[in-house]
């Protein structure tokens, strides 16, 4: 049988334990502010939230406390899985209703 390696120096006994230490470390040590990165439509015109799903084709945005959302330009954005778009609506400064872009869709008949 193989025997357990025994701490060193206060460090875990084996790799693994080691990696799994690095982990938490590295989540520990995330900026709190990540999170946020994310591109809120609360905080923008419906012009300008409009206008950054067109430039980027493809992106996620907070939509409420939360709350986010995927919208795509246009149907280019989804495929291989479906072709088809509908309108995707979300709250900006100025518009509560606002036709932000498109969500992907999918008809469950054609799965």
């Amino acid at each position: 049988m193989r025997q357990r390696q025994r701490k060193r120096d206060g460090l875990p006994a084996s790799p693994w334990m080691a990696g799994v230490c690095l982990a938490v470390l590295c989540l520990e040590a995330a900026p709190a502010h990540a999170q946020s990165a994310r591109p809120d439509t609360r905080k923008m015109t419906c012009e300008q939230a409009q206008d950054l799903v067109r430039k980027n084709g493809s992106l996620v945005m907070t939509t409420g406390p939360t709350t986010f959302d995927r919208f795509v330009a246009d149907a280019r954005y989804c495929m291989p899985q479906t072709r088809q778009v509908r309108a995707k609506f979300a709250p900006t400064s100025n518009n509560p209703d606002c036709a932000v872009g498109y969500r992907c869709y999918q008809n469950r008949r054609e799965r």
